[in-house]
């Protein structure tokens, strides 16, 4: 019997055809997902700053005790922190960890975000509250924004080791009073200062740009890390000269909150806290239902 007779035998192209005729009717009714949006993002002016800096002041006001122990507790971590050098004889680290100290402050800050947010609500709330949602951070993405803080920090203490190897070979590290002679008082010092502070200058940009607003952001919404320091990375990018100079005040801020034996964070570091929560609502659309 010929095909042409036959039903149920089919030539080769008509049974192409068909399966690909399936293949298509199974993907327009399957198709393959696709990325979620960034968030939009707003300009951000002076203006915004200032709003921003007034309302963190108010939050620390409302509740002083509670952000006081944020930074009480992170000006803790930093004096056991340079104990610790000091003991094992890491005497060259001192300098380079106390002035990289403040770039971990973004995620020492996610308490202060919470309480802020809390705040805005209008509803009551304690410390297990505020202790409870930052323990839950540990199983989100803010956990691997952690990894990228502490990445960038190693980074900027190892640098300034390798150029203190280049250009302080023959200083004596031994004790802390020869390490400031080494480094405030001779030429090699000097260039010591100059390069270590334009890196840290770079770093400290790249890790500003990633998190400012990344870190509230994640702890906010459902997002993904990466797509968080894209939108922290877009609003600097939209208000570079603004934005930059908020960096600068920050920087100058925690590094004079240094000086008194890190004791003046008890006070500058919830003010911050709740300053950047404030300006990531203003720098961030919000999501509307």
């Amino acid at each position: 019997m010929s095909a042409d007779r036959c039903p149920s035998r089919m030539t080769g192209a008509p049974r192409a055809m068909l399966w690909e005729g399936y293949v298509m009717t199974s993907n327009a009714a399957d198709p393959a997902p696709r990325p979620a949006a960034l968030p939009e993002v707003n300009t951000v002016t002076a203006q915004d700053i200032q709003a921003a800096l007034k309302a963190g002041i108010a939050d620390f006001r409302a509740r002083p005790v509670m952000s006081g122990f944020f930074g009480l507790f992170y000006a803790l971590f930093g004096i056991g922190f340079v104990w610790i050098l000091v003991w094992l004889g890491k005497i060259w680290m001192i300098i380079p960890a106390v002035v990289g100290f403040p770039l971990v402050a973004p995620f020492a800050a996610a308490g202060l975000y919470e309480m802020s947010r809390r705040l805005q609500r209008g509803g009551e709330f304690g410390w297990s509250e505020i202790l409870t949602v930052m323990a839950a951070q540990r199983r989100r993405e803010m956990g691997w924004m952690a990894f990228v803080t502490l990445f960038i920090f190693w980074v900027w203490v190892y640098q300034l080791r390798l150029w203190l190897a280049i250009l302080l070979q023959d200083a004596s590290f031994s004790d802390f009073d020869g390490f400031m002679q080494a480094v405030f008082l001779t030429p090699q010092g000097w260039s010591f200062l100059v390069i270590g502070t334009c890196v840290g200058a770079v770093l400290s940009a790249v890790l500003f740009s990633v998190t400012v607003v990344s870190m509230p952001l994640l702890l906010d919404r459902d997002i993904d890390f990466v797509s968080a320091m894209l939108t922290s990375l877009r609003v600097v990018a939209q208000s570079p000269v603004v934005m930059l100079g908020w960096a600068a005040i920050l920087s100058g801020v925690m590094l004079v909150s240094l000086l008194p034996a890190f004791l003046g964070l008890i006070v500058t570091l919830p003010v911050l806290g709740h300053t950047t929560w404030h300006l990531y609502q203003r720098a961030v659309v919000p999501v509307t239902d």
